[in-house]
């Protein structure tokens, strides 16, 4: 690493490195879960999402499929799978997640964006915790019995999405802080991408599947920001975003305390006595 690299270049190669691998175990999940459900509704998008919003037997059935169908223990399987492989993910967004605000709060120097890298960890603990529910769920499921474990399970799903809509929030914010109107674009796109989580979470059913959409768009933009504040505090050793330089000041030119005397005035003619 250069010598002479800024502080948050550190934070910045771990906001790479954690971005990088919590895009490859996403994608990785994302052929893990169930590819499709037995009769959920089409707005939820991925039945993973339709999981996580559900609300009683029926939800289930229409995830999971009847005990006829031949598919719902693939289904099962694959669901159970695909959330105990899920803690993995989690430890990863986090990490990225906070990693991007610290370094943040490191270019920016305001330390609120710093103390924000909690939310993506609160937003983690809200995750493991509705995993741990979903399995109590699934395995009531699979005993043909109703899990009292579903009345809890709305509380933790809420709060994960919506503290992970406040650290892109956060993200975009900050970005708006480095200067520059491409950057402050940047962050009001970000910003503006989390509106549709409050419609999702209250009409799952039909906006579920813009939850992914709103969280990763932030997602991409700090990954982006990590790659370009990386390559300049390795290769060049600078920040993200150069402190203006302030302009040479002009020597003051202070007047006289005195005027000069003015010359005495002259006339035409000699003074008559």
């Amino acid at each position: 690493m250069n010598a002479g690299a800024p502080p948050a270049v550190r934070w910045w190669l771990a906001v790479l490195f954690l971005g990088f691998g919590t895009i490859t175990v996403g994608l990785w999940l994302s052929q893990t879960f169930p590819q499709d459900s037995f009769a959920a509704e089409p707005g939820y998008g991925a039945p993973v999402l339709a999981f996580e919003f559900a609300g009683g037997q029926d939800d289930l059935l229409a995830i999971f499929g009847p005990d006829s169908d031949p598919q719902q223990v693939g289904r099962l399987a694959a669901m159970r799978t695909g959330n105990e492989r899920d803690y993995l993910y989690m430890l990863l967004y986090a990490g990225f997640l906070a990693s991007g605000l610290i370094a943040l709060g490191r270019e920016t120097g305001l330390r609120l964006f710093a103390v924000a890298a909690a939310l993506p960890i609160l937003a983690a603990l809200c995750d493991g915790y509705e995993n741990w529910l979903l399995f109590d769920i699934q395995a009531a499921f699979t005993a043909g019995d109703y899990s009292p474990a579903m009345a809890s399970l709305p509380y933790p799903v809420a709060a994960k999405f919506v503290l992970l809509a406040l650290t892109n929030v956060a993200i975009g914010l900050a970005l708006a802080q480095l200067g520059g109107r491409w950057w402050a674009l940047a962050g009001t796109l970000v910003i503006v991408a989390c509106v549709p989580t409050l419609m999702a979470i209250a009409l799952p059913a039909r906006y579920g599947w813009t939850l992914l959409a709103a969280a990763g768009g932030g997602w991409i933009v700090l990954l982006g920001t990590a790659a370009i504040a990386s390559w300049r505090g390795v290769a060049q050793g600078r920040p993200l975003v150069a402190a203006p330089t302030a302009s040479p000041l002009r020597p003051v030119v202070r007047p006289s305390a005195r005027r000069p005397a003015s010359p005495p005035a002259t006339g035409f003619g000699r003074r008559r006595r």
